[in-house]
This record gives C-alpha cells, sequence and structure tokens, in this order.
C-alpha cells in the first residue's frame, strides 16, 4: 500500500522535506500538491535521488507517484551519487552566521517567511552546521516567542553550537530572554568565523 504524502497547502520547503523522508522510509509513495511550484521542486528533488515521479493532475490535486525501485540494468542512466540536500563538506567547521531576523532585503513578511524556512531546512539536511552565529536583530530568533525556537532546539539537540551576541542581546533588551543558545561575546565570536571552512549567511 502506497504511502500518501498530503502536501496541499503546506508552504515551501514542506512538500520536498516529507517527500523526501517518506522515500527514505517507504518503497511506494504518493505525494498530492496543488501548484506547480511545489511539483517541480518535489520532482527535481526525487529525480536527483533516482526516483523521479510519474505525474498526474486530478481535480483534487497534482499527483506525484513514486514506484517501487527497480534495479537498474546495464544500460540504465547513472544518477549521481550525492543525495539531495547533501552539500561538499568543507574543510574545517561549518558555520551558519545570522544578522537579521529576516531573509534578504525588501518585504520584510516575505523575509519573515524566508528565515524560518531556512532555518527549519537545516534540520533536514547535510551536513548539518557544526557552528551558528547570531547578531544584530538576528539574536530575537533566539529569544523567547520566536517562531524558529523549536528548530533551533533541535539544531542544538544534534550538537550544532549555537552563539548569540551577548551586546546586541543587551542593546535589544532580550538578555533574561535569551530561549536558546549561549551568550557570547566578539571575541568567540570572530574566533569561530575564523576558524570556519565555510561561513554561510542566509
Amino acid at each position: 500500500m502506497s504511502e500518501i504524502i498530503d502536501a496541499r497547502g503546506l508552504p515551501c520547503p514542506q512538500p520536498v522535506i516529507l517527500t523526501k523522508q517518506a522515500l527514505l522510509a517507504h518503497a511506494d509513495v504518493v505525494c498530492i500538491v496543488d501548484n506547480e511550484t511545489a511539483q517541480h521542486n518535489v520532482t527535481r528533488m526525487a529525480t536527483k535521488i533516482g526516483r523521479p515521479p510519474a505525474v498526474e493532475n486530478q481535480d483534487d490535486g497534482i499527483y506525484l507517484r513514486f514506484p517501487p525501485e527497480v534495479e537498474a540494468g546495464a544500460d540504465a542512466v547513472a544518477e549521481p551519487t550525492m543525495a539531495v540536500g547533501q552539500a561538499v563538506p568543507a574543510a574545517g567547521p561549518l558555520v551558519v552566521y545570522v544578522s537579521a531576523d529576516v531573509m534578504g532585503r525588501g518585504e520584510p513578511e516575505l523575509g519573515s517567511i524566508l528565515i524560518r524556512a531556512f532555518l527549519h531546512t537545516l534540520n533536514e539536511v547535510e551536513p548539518r552546521p557544526d557552528a551558528m552565529v547570531f547578531v544584530n536583530t538576528g539574536v530575537k530568533l533566539a529569544a523567547e516567542g520566536s517562531s524558529v525556537l523549536e528548530d533551533l532546539q533541535a539544531l542544538v539537540a544534534g550538537g550544532t553550537e549555537v552563539l548569540i551576541c551577548g551586546t546586541c542581546l543587551s542593546y535589544f533588551e532580550l538578555k533574561d530572554k535569551l530561549a536558546v543558545g549561549e551568550i557570547s561575546n566578539m571575541y568567540t565570536i570572530a574566533e569561530t568565523m575564523l576558524r570556519a571552512g565555510k561561513i554561510v549567511s542566509p
């Protein structure tokens, strides 16, 4: 019996994440989405791991069917060896530098949606960051009331070091409201970044 993933109405990147998890756990999967963007994103992910779907448009949604894998024959086209969601490991620690509580410039509401999606996705891809540094308005993401606390707590539980700028917390009067991570200083932050093999900033 097929594992059904109903991703209709879910924001990016949830359809991709849920489908990937299902494909890793089940042989026969069906994902239902309600827009072409989600269809393309799921299809691209699945194709990269060698599971391209059959697509069927129905009245209640777009059905992406992933039948059980069959053993590749001699004439099969080789698939990429790196699974989707995996980056090339860096020579040193991977550090994510978060300098704002939004992602990108422009509409603040959109930027808030994007940063939430980015931080959530960090729990689903490999490699996970070795450390995360939060400065300026980025520290608000680690304070009480933040919508990404569960995602940050999951990263900490998985071994990611989360450093929060103490000066920034004081500036925004959030020192007593820190909910995840550890209060740090510019010396430690600079040292962490200078020793990084790769720094990613959303």
